[in-house]
């Protein structure tokens, strides 16, 4: 039943309860027992045994996990050792507990709504008024409603008294909503237009109200939003799209690999467990172990950066996905504005508006503000810091507030001119009156209110013709218009009715009211427009006051559509996402709405993040790619279901985050390029060789060896490196765009050069007789081999650095990379020539020839890779002046 279409009457009628008796305690017990406690429910938590089962569909930790096995059944078999299925199940180990650690991060969205509502309320029960705990609270009670309280569940008003309730949370509407149980609406009406509907959760600003309950738990609005969060499921990352998309790649090729090797070795006689052993071998150089190590730390470094720039990361894949971005979906009220309604402009007859600021020193708007001062409710409090606040309705606080900027205080007014009675507000009269003692023994009335409800005395046409035009100014700019009328009586009615006073007022002059936007909001909007990343405003504000903040902000421009829930609900999901280009502001929204605006931007492609601080955000926040709540003035819903919190509340900290994000997706790609092209070229050099039947140039140790340390400490330092100034005047990453756009041919390059030279390295050592040296072996070849491997992997760090060349990028910028290449260098030179050391890792001494080949060999692909880039980068300047020279003699034709 839409009970706010229908009235008080019926409705307590349809709910078999009575406005003067309540329910009786069997009607509660039957009601609780057919509706359950005034709860929202959760869904299960997944176990923790099952969220580690869940890491070992990972086909990456099976290979792993069949190599650990394999390597220790070996290591009983032959006696090599428990070095290799020790270190592999620890990378299993430590991929398996950051996975769970990350998915740990809990959602705490639906206890945060259960603190949301006050645990007791006041009810009639019996005909007594009865105080119970919300739980308790069933349909058809009659809840008793006052200042200060929270609404235990969504109810139809009987009775209201100057009722206003803050549903900014629900609404995202900037200013208390004003309610009257009289008033009627439609049937489709959105929940901010339902006036005679209270709804749980929300805070009573202003009155008092009887009202019976329609909804308790998750049939309320609130707990509506608390189904979306339990039904709505988070989607994979871009960053874990495209891991796992490196991760099941490379896993395919080392099984491929394993199999052509293992079938190759048999079919040329070698022993089976010689051969399974080289097979292991060839799974541990296939997967890359550290990268999930090296990514979780970039990320966490991340992290810590945002968070000195007052963002907080909840969910560590969130740092690379705003890198990502490129589209803001922001609510207004909070987020683009400052949640504080301000006065903006002021009119006098005769004279022209004033525009006013922080304060103003126009007389005739400061007489203005006195008397609306005077005829306003708000107070100055302690802060209980030491200072002082202004309480009370939002539009009297703004007006209080300028007052005292301005150097004047209420308090001095009613000094002067003590009040002596009040006509309070209300939303059917939408006006209220003060009347104030003057020193003469006159009484001075002052009506402030709605400009079309003040009763003012009659004035002539072209008086009322400026009246209108400045009204109409101020309601085109999106201002909320307060007008102030007054009039002198000698007498105040002695039957007490100071409603009588209210006509024949002369009017005073009006104020134009709006919560304004964030100073800093425009320059980061159109920062963010520089990278590449689309804002869009979603609020559940008034069609008019969102478009004037929109061009405020520079979000669009005047004329340019502001879309509102109802035409949004007209729309199909297939027309949205075909249109959803053409629109940058929507009003008057609902949870629903922010959700479809959301995925219809995933439709097409983008990578979207949510901003939001309320409760009915929550949904949408969830479902983005990257939900960011507010720290300051954000709900406890809001935060839990982000996936980032700005702890200063400032828009402009998440083009900060998007630039930290670049960063860190930057360094992530270069860490995939660097592990890429030295696992693949270990896979090429142990396929290659025993395909030519030259044997096993590494062993499973000094493979792990040079995974950990001659990949893993140079790698995890990569992962720190500085970005490229330009990074904020590119175009976000895509979100079905490869992780290897623009650089496969690159690895592919690589790889084939880092092979080659490790190839030649292992016959050198193994077939050729050296002078100087100990006679071609074995044990000789791995050595070379594993020599040139390991330099060329820590020399290749540099390589992948720049696009330019490695000898124009400044080393100083990261100076722990250069100390942790040459220590790892250093350390591999050491194992070899310190003769008791390698040999437990199966490492020969070798000549003074055999070090300067092994030296040569290795810094050989360094230097073919920046002859390629020197290529690369003539032909792109070639081209680019081609074009230059094409356009320009276009132009000349």
């Amino acid at each position: 039943m839409k009970y706010w279409s229908i009235s008080a009457a019926r409705t307590i009628e349809e709910l078999s309860s009575n406005p003067d008796y309540g329910l009786n305690k069997q009607q509660v017990s039957d009601l609780i027992a057919a509706h359950g406690p005034n709860e929202y429910q959760q869904s299960k938590p997944e176990s923790l045994p099952s969220m580690v089962l869940r890491q070992f569909k990972d086909v990456a930790n099976l290979i792993l996990l069949l190599a650990a096995g394999l390597s220790l059944a070996l290591a009983v078999r032959e006696g090599h050792g428990y070095v290799e299925p020790i270190v592999i199940l620890a990378v299993i180990a430590m991929n398996v507990i950051l996975a769970v650690t990350q998915e740990r991060g809990a959602e705490r969205a639906l206890e945060a709504l259960r603190d949301l509502n006050s645990p007791t309320c006041l009810v009639l029960r019996d005909g007594a008024r009865t105080e119970v705990e919300t739980s308790a609270v069933v349909p058809g009670d009659v809840v008793l409603l006052k200042t200060g309280d929270l609404v235990p569940a969504d109810a139809r008003l009987i009775e209201a008294t100057g009722l206003a309730v803050d549903e900014s949370s629900l609404t995202g509407e900037s200013e208390p909503a004003e309610k009257d149980a009289d008033v009627l609406t439609e049937e489709d009406a959105p929940v901010g237009d339902r006036v005679n509907m209270v709804f749980s959760g929300c805070l009573v600003t202003a009155g008092n109200a009887r009202a019976v309950v329609t909804a308790t738990g998750m049939q309320t609005e609130m707990g509506r939003i608390a189904s979306f969060l339990n039904d709505a499921q988070k989607i994979q990352t871009p960053l874990q799209r495209r891991l796992a998309r490196v991760v099941h790649g490379v896993s395919a090729v080392a099984v491929l690999a394993a199999v052509a090797l293992l079938a190759t070795g048999l079919q040329q006689g070698e022993e089976f467990w010689a051969m399974m052993l080289a097979a292991v071998s060839l799974a541990v150089a296939a997967v890359p172990e550290t990268l999930q190590l090296i990514v979780t730390l970039t990320l966490t470094r991340g992290v810590r950066n945002m968070a000195q720039r007052h963002a907080l990361i909840r969910k560590l894949p969130a740092v690379e996905t705003l890198g990502s971005t490129s589209v803001i979906c922001s609510d207004k009220t909070g987020t683009l504005t400052q949640n504080r309604m301000s006065v903006r402009r002021t009119w006098v007859p005769g004279a022209p508006a004033v525009e006013v600021g922080e304060r103003t020193e126009d007389p005739r708007a400061l007489v203005l503000l006195r008397r609306l001062a005077l005829a306003s409710n708000a107070t100055v409090e302690p802060d209980g810091e030491g200072g002082e606040k202004i309480v009370g309705d939002a539009t009297e606080t703004a007006i209080v507030r300028l007052l005292s900027a301005s150097g004047e205080t209420r308090e001095a007014l009613l000094a002067e001119l003590p009040r002596a009675g009040e006509v309070p507000f209300s939303s059917a009269r939408k006006m209220m009156t003060s009347v104030h003692a003057l020193p003469d023994g006159r009484f001075l009335v002052l009506t402030k209110g709605a400009f079309d409800r003040l009763p003012f005395a009659a004035a002539g046409a072209e008086e009322l013709a400026e009246r209108q035009a400045a009204h109409d100014s101020f309601a085109h700019d999106a201002l909320r218009v307060i007008a102030l009328g007054s009039r002198v009586v000698d007498d105040l009615p002695s039957d007490g009715d100071l409603e009588a006073l209210e006509h024949d007022l002369s009017f005073e002059g009006i104020v134009g009211l709006i919560d304004p936007p964030r100073p800093e909001a425009a320059e980061a909007i159109a920062l963010a427009r520089r990278a590449g990343v689309r804002t869009v405003m979603i609020t559940g504000d008034h069609a008019a006051t969102a478009g004037a903040i929109a061009q405020q902000l520079g979000l669009i421009r005047a004329g340019a559509p502001v879309v509102t829930g109802r035409q949004l609900a007209a729309m199909t999901d297939e027309e949205l996402v075909e249109n959803v280009r053409s629109y940058s502001v929507y009003a008057r929204v609902s949870p629903e709405d922010k959700i479809r605006i959301v995925e219809a931007w995933q439709e097409q492609g983008e990578v979207v993040a949510m901003t939001g601080d309320g409760v009915n955000d929550a949904p949408a926040l969830k479902a983005a790619d990257v939900g960011v709540a507010m720290g300051r003035s954000g709900t406890e819903v809001a935060k839990a279901a982000a996936d980032m919190v700005l702890t200063d509340d400032n828009f402009a900290t998440i083009v900060s985050a998007v630039r930290e994000g670049r960063n860190v997706f930057s360094n992530i790609k270069r860490t995939v390029y660097f592990l890429l092209a030295c696992n693949l070229s270990e896979i090429a050099v142990m396929l290659g060789a025993q395909l030519m039947g030259w044997g096993t140039p590494l062993t499973p140790v000094m493979l792990l060896l040079i995974n950990v340390l001659g990949d893993g400490i140079p790698g995890l330092n990569l992962a720190n490196d500085v970005s490229d100034e330009r990074i904020m005047s590119r175009r976000p990453i895509g979100r079905t765009e490869s992780f290897f756009s623009g650089i496969t041919r690159v690895i592919a390059l690589q790889t084939t050069a880092f092979a080659a030279v490790g190839l030649l390295a292992f016959w050198l050592g193994t077939f050729a007789w050296l002078p100087g040296g100990e006679g071609p072996s074995l044990a000789a070849g791995q050595t070379m081999c594993f020599l040139v491997v390991a330099f060329t992997s820590v020399l290749h760090v540099f390589t992948v650095r720049t696009r330019g060349s490695v000898f124009r990028r400044t080393v100083r910028d990261n100076m722990p990379l250069v100390w942790s290449a040459l220590g790892v260098i250093a350390a591999f030179s050491a194992l070899v020539l310190v003769e008791p050391v390698g040999a437990v890792f199966g490492l020969a001494p070798i000549g003074p020839f055999s070090w300067a080949c092994a030296l040569a060999l290795s810094v050989v692909p360094t230097l073919v890779a920046e002859a390629f880039k020197l290529w690369d980068n003539r032909h792109e300047t070639w081209l680019y002046r081609r074009r230059l020279v094409h356009h320009e003699n276009r132009g000349e034709e």
